[in-house]
């Protein structure tokens, strides 16, 4: 039987989308190297390799052992701010990660990949919401990362019958149970909570931005909704020799004071935000326009702010 083999399935969104392939009915086996990846997270029965996209012999082996026939890729650094202060670290993870699993998809005859890019491609737009056809000109490191990566893809595709898409996320939320919640250190959400429960004030970085209230605006998408759109793109891949790029978001956007309003409400207080100065990298606006991947994926977002802030 052919399955998935879902790199960095044991981090935050990884997790998510190992349980809505195993809901689906697809067979699935994890590659983490556990560096940010929680094994726990994993539901029982899932095979977990403990490996680098980074080596190839690993990669390989696992795509042969378990007969696999498609890949979805979520093995990478994604901070924003972090990448601006070590660029060289993220070309390095990022650009080598996705090359070394092309050259392993290669040598294995495995022909669907499913990859995990980034809002951060656009950079910061002249208009919203941001469509697929908008030019991508990415203002971060990161972003660019993203963005070559979906070039090796094109390009490996192009001698190829590799069958691939590339969903661009927008900013990913919620979770479905408290034991698969965000962690992450870069993430408003889990930054807000953080603060919180050390007794601190979240902080709203940037204040100044060309936006009704001065925070930056994000599309915010529950992981939820983002790993049901992974098992659509998969599906996708495997009916014929596809090459594509979707937006995954809500098309609409909520500011950095209104995700602090809306945790409040869930908390029943005032988080007594603060305000602070901007992150590098950050732009003010970025809202999807998801046309796109609801007319051929047939996926459409139904999770709502508040389910987000939920803990």
């Amino acid at each position: 039987m052919s399955g998935w083999l879902v790199t960095g399935g044991a981090g935050y969104i990884g997790a998510h989308v190992v349980r809505s392939l195993r809901t689906a009915g697809e067979r699935v086996v994890v590659l983490d190297d556990l560096s940010t990846g929680v094994r726990a997270r994993l539901p029982e029965g899932v095979v977990c390799v403990e490996a680098s996209v980074h080596d190839l012999p690993a990669l390989t082996k696992a795509l042969g052992e378990h007969s696999i026939d498609g890949v979805i890729h979520l093995a990478a650094k994604k901070a924003v701010a972090e990448s601006v202060a070590e660029p060289i670290r993220y070309y390095r993870e990022n650009i080598g990660g996705i090359t070394t699993l092309l050259e392993a998809m290669a040598d294995t005859g495995v022909t669907c990949l499913v990859y995990s890019s980034s809002a951060a491609v656009y950079g910061e737009p002249p208009w919203s919401p941001i469509s697929e056809d908008t030019p991508a000109a990415p203002k971060s490191p990161y972003g660019e990362t993203k963005l070559i990566g979906e070039w090796a893809i094109r390009a490996a595709a192009a001698i190829s019958e590799l069958s691939w898409v590339s969903l661009r996320y927008f900013n990913v939320a919620g979770a479905s149970e408290p034991g698969l919640a965000d962690t992450s250190a870069n993430n408003l959400i889990p930054m807000v909570y953080a603060a919180l429960d050390s007794g601190e004030n979240p902080e709203v970085f940037g204040t100044d931005y060309p936006t009704p209230d001065g925070s930056c605006i994000r599309d915010y998408v529950h992981v939820a909704d983002l790993a049901e759109a992974h098992v659509r793109a998969a599906q996708y891949t495997r009916q014929a020799q596809r090459g594509d790029v979707f937006n995954v978001g809500t098309g609409t956007g909520a500011s950095v004071w209104e995700v602090m309003a809306a945790i409040s409400e869930q908390i029943g207080r005032d988080v007594d935000a603060v305000a602070s100065r901007r992150r590098a990298g950050d732009p003010p606006e970025l809202v999807a326009s998801v046309d796109r991947i609801a007319g051929v994926l047939g996926w459409q977002a139904t999770r709502t702010l508040a389910d987000m802030v939920r803990r």
